[in-house]
This record gives structure tokens, C-alpha cells and sequence, in this order.
């Protein structure tokens, strides 16, 4: 069949589901509602529905007031319990398939449930929906006339008492039907590829002769991978490798300190970003407009949401509301029921509502990762705007940083501390330090008023990082590849340290 038709058709059939989205935009509160009782009557014959009577919960207020917030920690027996091949724990269909988590912060690995109905009804349904809403903003498209490039994790699955686990990007491809593969480069067998320096240049060999039509990864991995093969090709932007090219599907990390550099290496004036918020635990939110940095929460994915003010969270006054409740602009710890039975549970991300009609988010970070020793209640979405709108004033390109807090020490005022790897050191570090201090300032009225007259905090203290230090750090912890993160922030000075003593600084 020509390639145009299959485009055509492929395009018609996603397109089908705006009439279900249009649904619960119209109606999200009752379909938020309903989908929570379902839940609890798919459960009640469970270990932990019976535990805690859901065949008698008829109402989101008995809900909240008989199941408990969750952690992982509060889950772990459960899951463990699942994980030696108990089945009807937390869940009424059988779980084989676990997703190790690639979290940079915890040398113990959790193991997130995926059960079936995750995979269909939310991972692969997000996974179309994205296309589905890229599609229906872009009637000319021509994505299906060539291949997606796709840089996941770099994770084998491994069986455990007839149960399995791995980095959700290989449980993805693993369950993937086998049409899938052919619309994608690489193939399943160099995406599962362990070792990331040796399937870097496998991706790049398979992927330079391919009809790329679009991108799929964590911006931070794939810029490695795409400046690499403008290296290997001698060619000064990516069209001239893939003339096809629309667009990049993201997610993972903010994409805000990266944008110039893939504005640079795509300078196509209508290339498309379409940023997506999903997780071990679940597909949360897709962007649903072109040039649009929020994304809507998509409402119908077997996910009920919670949310914790952050001004509250982890404190006596901590309470959770459900979406019809949330205020714009506040920032929310995202609590989530699932369809995999995590019940009232915290991922550990942090958003705030940027429109209530319908319900469109930004992700500002994550509950453990921000900085808040001196009252300035700092989020990675302010260090990451700062970055780029210092990077535009003094012309820099910022590879990778960290922050975290300087204590006070006797009469000695605080400060915040970070460490900046650029792609080509700026010609006046001091001047960049500066405006960065400033650009924070100016973004969150808190920082601001505990740096006035340097009265709580000292103007922040910048350390220029040696090439490849963030690089060299993530290798040390066997932590290379497509789903692996640096801390932004942190309350603590373990990371710093650490990278600290790797650079010698």
C-alpha cells in the first residue's frame, strides 16, 4: 500500500477519538466521579478493598476519610507480595509486569504494578492520543509516511517468580503490537540495548538512512544522541539528515533549558514540540495546542487525581482535594488512584493549574526536589525559567546544573549553590551569576524578598562545571540512558558533594 494512503488512514483512525475527549472536557468532574467508584467495585474483592470495605464506599468523602495517603514505602509489602506471584492483593486482574523505577535520587529501586488494563487503557492510550491531538491540530500532516526515532530506556526485562520488570519503555516495547515496530527506528532489539554508549552508535548506524519523521525522548538524552549524529555526518542541522522532519514528542524533564539548542539544530520555522507528562505510575497529561506549553489532563485514562497544596504538604494542616476544588496558579503535590491499584498514592511530582476549563497543567517539579531551608519555597520550574531567559541575555547554552542550599553557619547568611555544566563556557561567569540571581528574583517574590538587602540569603554562589561532569557522575552510579535525570534541587548537599569531589572544585 503507498505510503500517503497508509498516512491517510492511519490519521483517520486516531482521529476518532476526539469525540471521547470532547466528552470529558465537557463533563470532567462526573467523569473523574464515576471513574472512582468503578475503581472501588473492581476492587472490593481484593486484599485491600476488603481491608478497607470498598463494596461500602458510595461517595469521594468516604473515600478520602477511610483510605490512607500512600507512599511507596506505606505500598512496598503489597507490591513485594505481588512480586513472588500472589495474585488479588491490590488489584482484581492478574499483575505479571513491574516497571523499575530510574529515579536519580534513590539507591533503592521501586517497582511500580503495570497491570493490563495500565498498558491498554492508559500507556498505549496515551501514546495515541498524543498522535490523535498532534493530528487533529495538524490536518496536513505527514507522519505516517515515515519512521519515529525513539530513545527509551536502557533495560532488559527480567523475570521473577513468573513476574517481570524493567524500565517502562522496554515493558512498553515488549507489549507493543508488532505493527508498532514498523513505524518506528531503532529496532526492539537495539531500543533494549543495555549498554548506552554502545547503542548510542547502534541508534545512529540504523537511524541516519531512515525517513524520520518525528522524535520521542527525554530532551536531556536526546540531544546527545542528535548532536552526535550531526558529528558522525558532518551536517550543521538535522533537516538536512531527515528533510521529513515535524515534530519532537517530550517528556521527562523541562524542556525550557534545552529549547534554544534544538532551536539551533532545527531551525525549520515550523517544527513542532509537543511535550507529554507521563510516569512509571501512569500517562497524566499530553500538550493539546500547537505552540502551547501546558497540557491537559487527560480525564478517562483509569486514573482518579487528588491534589495536596504544596503550602500544606507534609505538615499537620496537609489535606487533599479532588480536581473540582483546585485554584489556578497554586502548586499541587498530583496524588493518583490507579487502574494498577495504587490507591491514594504520591507519585512525588508537584504541578500547577494554568486553566480550569478545561483542567491544563504545568509540571513545576517534584515534592523531594526543591529548596525550601530559608522559607523561598524553590521549585525546579523557577531555576529552570531562569535558565533560559539567562542563557538568551548573556548568548550560553546550558548543558546540565544542580542547586542546593548553603546552611547557615554562626553569623554567616545562607546562599544557594550551583553547579552549571555549559556547552561553551560564558565569557563573563560573573555577569551570568548575576542576571541568574536576578532572573530568580524576579520569578518567585519569595527567593526575592529573603535576598533583599541580602538579608536571609547571599547573592547565589556559581560554580562552572568541567565538560562532561553530569555525564561522568550519571556513569559512576550506572545511571546513563534515556531515563535517567539529574536533581535540579535539593534540600540536602549530597549531590553536590558528590559532584563536587568528581570535579575537584
Amino acid at each position: 500500500m503507498p505510503l500517503p494512503i497508509i498516512n491517510s488512514i492511519a490519521s483517520w483512525v486516531l482521529k476518532q477519538r476526539i469525540h471521547q475527549i470532547e466528552l470529558f472536557l465537557k463533563y470532567p468532574n462526573e467523569v473523574q466521579e464515576e471513574l472512582l467508584m468503578n475503581l472501588l467495585r473492581s476492587a472490593e474483592n481484593t486484599v485491600v478493598g476488603k481491608h478497607y470495605d470498598f463494596a461500602s464506599i458510595k461517595s469521594y468523602q468516604t473515600f478520602k476519610e477511610r483510605l490512607p495517603i500512600s507512599t511507596y514505602e506505606d505500598l512496598e509489602p503489597f507490591i513485594e507480595q505481588t512480586r513472588r506471584g500472589d495474585q488479588n492483593i491490590f488489584w482484581n486482574t492478574p499483575i505479571k509486569w513491574f516497571a523499575k523505577s530510574s529515579g536519580t535520587t534513590n539507591a533503592k529501586s521501586k517497582f511500580i504494578p503495570v497491570s493490563n488494563e495500565a498498558l491498554e487503557d492508559c500507556h498505549y492510550k496515551g501514546s495515541k492520543d498524543l498522535l490523535c491531538l498532534y493530528l487533529n491540530n495538524n490536518e496536513n500532516s505527514e507522519l505516517f509516511i515515515g519512521k519515529s526515532l525513539r530513545l527509551g530506556g536502557s533495560s532488559q526485562i527480567y523475570e521473577n517468580n513468573n513476574t517481570f520488570f524493567g524500565d517502562l519503555s522496554a515493558i512498553l516495547i515488549e507489549n507493543m503490537p508488532i505493527w508498532a515496530e514498523f513505524s518506528s527506528t531503532p529496532s526492539n532489539r537495539i531500543s533494549l540495548m543495555s549498554e548506552w554508549e554502545a547503542k548510542i552508535t547502534a541508534i545512529i548506524n540504523e537511524s541516519k538512512s531512515e525517513n524520520v519523521t518525528s522524535f520521542a525522548g527525554v530532551p536531556s538524552w536526546m540531544l546527545v544522541l542528535l548532536n552526535k549524529v550531526l558529528e558522525e555526518t558532518g551536517k550543521d542541522h538535522l533537516m538536512e539528515i531527515w528533510p521529513n522532519l515535524e515534530v519532537y514528542f517530550h517528556g521527562g524533564v523541562s524542556f525550557e533549558p534545552y529549547r534554544e539548542q534544538y532551536q539551533r539544530i532545527l531551525p525549520h520555522s515550523d517544527f513542532k514540540y509537543y511535550e507529554i507528562y507521563n510516569a512509571s505510575e501512569g500517562f497524566f497529561a499530553i500538550q493539546d495546542l500547537n505552540y502551547s506549553k501546558d497540557l491537559l489532563l487527560m480525564l478517562d485514562y483509569g486514573i482518579f487525581y487528588e491534589f495536596i497544596p504544596m503550602d500544606v504538604f507534609g505538615t499537620d494542616k496537609e489535606k487533599a482535594i479532588r480536581l473540582s476544588e483546585v485554584e489556578l496558579n497554586k502548586n499541587y503535590a498530583i496524588m493518583i488512584t490507579t487502574n494498577a491499584g495504587l490507591w491514594r498514592y504520591l507519585p512525588g511530582d508537584t504541578v500547577r493549574f494554568t486553566s480550569l476549563n478545561p483542567y491544563r497543567i504545568r509540571v513545576t517539579g517534584r515534592t523531594k526536589h526543591h529548596i525550601n531551608v530559608f522559607g523561598e519555597e524553590l521549585m525546579v520550574e523557577n531555576t529552570d525559567q531562569a535558565i533560559s531567559k539567562t542563557c538568551a541575555a548573556t548568548q550560553t547554552q546550558v548543558v546540565d546544573y544542580t542547586v542546593a542550599p548553603i546552611f547557615m553557619d554562626g553569623k554567616e547568611k545562607g546562599a544557594h549553590e550551583w553547579i552549571i555544566e555549559f556547552k561553551e563556557n560564558p565569557k563573563d561567569p560573573a555577569a551570568f551569576q548575576k542576571i541568574l540571581d536576578e532572573n530568580l528574583q524576579a520569578l518567585n517574590s519569595d527567593y526575592e524578598a529573603k535576598r533583599y538587602n541580602n538579608m536571609t540569603l547571599n547573592p547565589l554562589v556559581m560554580h562552572v562545571a568541567r565538560p562532561n561532569l553530569f555525564y561522568d557522575w550519571l556513569k559512576e552510579q550506572d545511571k546513563l540512558g534515556g531515563q535517567h535525570k539529574i536533581p535540579r534541587l535539593s534540600n540536602q548537599r549530597d549531590y553536590i558533594e558528590q559532584l563536587k569531589n568528581l570535579s575537584q572544585i
